[in-house]
């Protein structure tokens, strides 16, 4: 069970925190600090793989930046249609207030978020324990990397739905990360491309004031 925290623990605090931000505001330093701390308690033990190929999980994580601001770029607007805005998957705007977006302090803690947090706790998730767990509910036994069709598309169809409105990129993000782990079997090599993809769009954001993507 202890294990079992290791890779969920994080991630449902976060989430916990998310959900908890449509009844009272949640600081951003919370949401960078509380999964941290859930991380430095329980999450070594699933933190001990090694990079295999950084250079080629940076130039990825650039690539899947690309990918994600391509679509407005190509075509602006495109996220406004239906299929992206609507009802049951919200709206590409961003939640963050006109003051928030001149708080040096809240940009900060965001970009920290972004590139530290929620790599981390996503990666220890989604690739380092529901891609094992659905292929066997022993998930330890299954080595990292392990292919299984059903866990592969289960997991890409998942991490889709968290992205809201940018469900479409972000389907095609869960099929590149997935497949990284196919490829290097390696939690922090997944954990690296998906830092630098946050990292390259928080750049985004911040210097062209696209805060669409920063829902």
């Amino acid at each position: 069970m202890r294990r079992t925290l290791g890779y969920v623990l994080p991630f449902g605090i976060f989430v916990l925190l998310l959900a908890l931000q449509s009844v009272a505001p949640i600081p951003q330093w919370l949401k960078f600090a509380a999964p941290l701390v859930a991380i430095a308690v329980v999450s070594r033990e699933a933190l001990g793989s090694r990079l295999v190929n950084p250079l080629a999980s940076i130039g990825l994580g650039i690539a899947v930046c690309v990918l994600w601001v391509g679509p407005e770029i190509v075509f602006p607007g495109y996220h406004s249609g239906w299929l992206f805005s609507n009802g049951l998957l919200g709206h590409p705007v961003s939640t963050a207030t006109a003051a928030q977006k001149s708080d040096v302090a809240f940009i900060v803690f965001r970009i920290l978020v972004s590139v530290i947090t929620v790599p981390i706790l996503e990666e220890l998730f989604w690739r380092g324990w529901l891609m094992r767990w659905l292929i066997n509910r022993d998930f330890e036994g299954v080595p990292l990397g392990t292919y299984d069709a059903q866990a592969f598309w289960v997991v890409a169809v998942l991490f889709a739905s968290e992205h809201g409105s940018f469900w479409d990129v972000g389907l095609l993000t869960g099929v590149i990360y997935n497949w990284w782990m196919l490829r290097t079997k390696s939690l922090w090599d997944c954990i690296l491309m998906h830092a630098v993809t946050n990292g390259c769009l928080a750049w985004y954001v911040l210097h062209y004031d696209k805060w669409m993507y920063w829902l």
